[in-house]
């Protein structure tokens, strides 16, 4: 019941415009060059104990690759619910992803950690690429990846 509850307050967060008890927030991805395809990401938060609460955004719109976004995949289950709406196009060697969303203020500073799982045709899979908690004290702070991500941050 909770989960059920987070996510349709993590939906209305992201569906409707700012209001008092939301922020907005502004995720930056930069990728390294890295020689290969379009690469897929997917963000999405997930709670203390590293279990998935929700999706916040898909880069890639072939379906068929979501697999590869493991930790993701896993925890959204690849249910179409989990992600319509919150997807763009992939993101290609050396670029920057670039979104906007409004988030629950409760969401920050209470344990919810954001990921970023990437993934690049014929070349590595890499889970949690990224992992790092969403607080105050962290945002504006870049971190470099684990994979192909050359740098992540996000800004309230």
């Amino acid at each position: 019941m909770k989960k059920i509850l987070f996510a349709l307050g993590l939906a209305i967060a992201l569906a409707v415009p700012t209001v008092a008890q939301a922020r907005e927030v502004t995720f930056t991805t930069e990728l390294l060059d890295y020689g290969g395809d379009g690469a897929y990401l997917a963000l999405y938060l997930t709670d203390a104990a590293g279990k998935y609460q929700g999706t916040l955004w898909v880069a890639g719109k072939k379906t068929k690759y979501y697999k590869h976004l493991s930790g993701w995949a896993r925890g959204s289950r690849l249910n179409p619910a989990e992600y319509d709406g919150l997807t763009g196009a992939s993101i290609t060697s050396g670029r920057t992803l670039k979104i906007t969303l409004d988030l629950e203020d409760a969401l920050v500073d209470t344990g919810y950690e954001i990921r970023v799982d990437t993934s690049v045709e014929d070349m590595r899979d890499n889970r949690a690429d990224i992992a790092l908690p969403l607080t105050s004290e962290g945002a504006g702070k870049a971190v470099a990846g684990r994979g192909y991500v050359r740098s992540f941050r996000y800004d309230f």
